[in-house]
């Protein structure tokens, strides 16, 4: 009985342990907002990291077009959009042109000239971050540093608040 008491304990300590390196990890990779390019939609120009406005807070939100989650945040956000007057928002997917397009259009983002939506096409967000699921949002202050990151299950009025 104590063996297994005692292998219980062990694979806790080790999931808490690579749990706590892996977090870690990521906190060091998140200090400044990192290089992207994407194609933005419905355009297919081209937005950089050297094209956000300086001297303000930035939220990326990565997204698929065709998850509930994502389609549901981003209502969220356009319920509340003036919570995030002084937030640049960057949507971003690795879903195809077409589908991140056809997204744009069905939630009338044109409306909302505070958000960037585009195509990471060479997957430069995605592999700068760990993601686990979408939407996974990521706050940047107005100097371009990690401030912090949320999953799909966040309250909206908590993403502004934490900037």
């Amino acid at each position: 009985m104590n063996k297994i008491v005692l292998y219980i304990f062990f694979c806790l300590s080790g999931n808490f342990a690579i749990a706590q390196t892996k977090a870690s990890l990521i906190s060091a990779r998140q200090a400044d907002l990192p290089p992207f390019s994407i194609t933005k939609v419905p355009d297919s120009s081209r937005f950089e990291k050297s094209n956000l406005q300086k001297n303000k807070a930035v939220m990326i939100m990565v997204f698929s077009p065709d998850c509930d989650h994502c389609q549901h945040k981003v209502k969220e956000i356009q319920a509340n959009i003036k919570l995030f007057k002084n937030i640049q928002i960057v949507m971003v997917s690795n879903l195809g042109y077409d589908y991140i397009n056809r997204f744009y259009k069905e939630f009338n983002m044109a409306k909302y000239p505070g958000i960037t939506m585009g195509m990471d096409y060479r997957y430069m967000i995605g592999n700068f971050f760990t993601i686990g699921s979408v939407p996974a949002i990521f706050l940047y202050n107005k100097s371009g540093k990690f401030v912090k990151a949320f999953d799909r299950d966040v309250p909206v009025q908590k993403i502004p608040a934490a900037l």
